[in-house]
């Protein structure tokens, strides 16, 4: 026969257990969430330098014969920035893209989301918004 003191603790192991996984399920969830906003944001980075970068190769090839100045040619840098943008093969975040250059500098700002993918059953609408920002000059060598 049962005692009436564990009668009345009858499923308690049951309900721990039930908030334990609920507890390892959201644990979960927000990792992999995280993980994949990191990994996304790594990548959108990677996006931003090239592109950066491949603006910063359009010099001004007058300038520097003439007077041994390194510059850039602003649209020429604009638009290799842009051309390096849409080329890149990983652009599954990739939302929106600003490119801005000068004489001296090419600065690329692109930005991105990442849905939830777990934790979209508590939040159906949310999302990681990431920005990153790239800048690239050119440089005399030697």
């Amino acid at each position: 026969m049962m005692s009436p003191a564990s009668r009345s603790e009858r499923g308690t192991i049951t309900l721990w257990v039930l908030g334990l996984c609920l507890m390892l399920f959201l644990l979960g969830g927000i990792s992999l969430d995280l993980w994949r906003a990191f990994s996304e944001r790594r990548s959108l980075a990677a996006v931003a330098d090239a592109a950066a970068v491949a603006g910063a190769s359009a010099l001004d090839t007058a300038a520097y014969r003439a007077a041994n100045a390194v510059q850039l040619v602003p649209a020429e840098a604009e638009r290799r920035a842009r051309e390096s943008l849409a080329d890149q093969l990983d652009r599954r975040a990739l939302r929106d893209a600003q490119v801005r250059a000068s004489t001296t500098e090419v600065s690329v700002v692109v930005s991105g989301s990442v849905d939830f993918s777990l934790l979209r059953i508590l939040s159906p609408e949310s999302r990681f918004e990431l920005t990153v920002r790239a800048t690239a000059r050119p440089e005399p060598s030697g």
